[in-house]
């Protein structure tokens, strides 16, 4: 008799737990919407965010679970990534897709990075960076969300000296990751969790499960990459 196993990071498995989360009374916002003070914060909260990592094509699934749902999302895109360009003929019709869909899109920036490896100024570059965003997909973004790379630089560490409103925004997505019960998906294959900054070890519940504890405001953050239809190699 074969053994039942089951994979977590399913499209369906994402939908049905954020599901479960609007039936438990949770309002699901953006970035922007926290930051904005757009809701009560006597209610409960899921910050909303997608890192896209390396696939637009993967997002594009997760804006039409969220557009079922009736709920919104913040999808941060790379400017630089190897893996993907965010104007090719095909990421550019998604990412206007989610725009469309009244999603925010912000910007996932790799401003160490690109000062290192191109011996730039960062503040120039992200000045840049910004301004070819809006103009390209005709918007303001107001976040920037910092990318963990490979390089083994810390690209938050530019905001060590800067403040996102330095640059005309309102946030830089690491902002409230102290003030929040933070859930990720960012080791690929589990869960991961800090409660007001301090990891959780060995906590690798899922984010329905977290969600059932009824925090008051759960920082959400997934990558389209994690997720696919039937399996991981698909």
């Amino acid at each position: 008799m074969k053994e039942e196993y089951k994979f977590q990071f399913t499209f369906n498995a994402i939908n049905k737990q954020l599901e479960n989360a609007l039936n438990l009374g949770y309002k699901i916002i953006t970035c922007s919407d926290y930051e904005s003070h757009s809701v009560a914060f006597t209610d409960k909260i899921i910050i909303n965010r997608v890192d896209i990592d390396f696939s637009v094509k993967k997002a594009e699934r997760l804006g039409e679970i969220f557009n079922d749902l009736g709920i919104k999302g913040s999808f941060f895109i790379r400017l630089h990534a190897p893996e993907y360009n965010p104007f090719s003929f095909e990421n550019y019709r998604i990412i206007k897709f989610l725009i469309d869909s009244g999603h925010e899109i912000g910007y996932h920036s790799e401003i160490i990075d690109q000062s290192e490896i191109w011996n730039e100024d960062a503040s120039k570059n992200l000045i840049r960076d910004i301004e070819v965003i809006n103009k390209i997909f005709e918007i303001k973004i107001t976040g920037v969300a910092s990318h963990g790379g490979m390089t083994g630089l810390n690209n938050l560490d530019f905001w060590k000296i800067h403040k996102a409103q330095d640059f005309g925004l309102l946030y830089e997505a690491y902002d409230w990751f102290n003030e929040t019960f933070y859930i990720s998906d960012s080791e690929w294959t589990r869960w991961k969790c800090y409660d007001k900054g301090k990891l959780l070890k060995g906590d690798n519940r899922s984010f329905d499960e977290h969600v059932r504890d009824e925090h008051q405001l759960i920082y959400l953050l997934i990558h389209s990459d994690t997720y696919f239809k039937k399996h991981f190699y698909e």
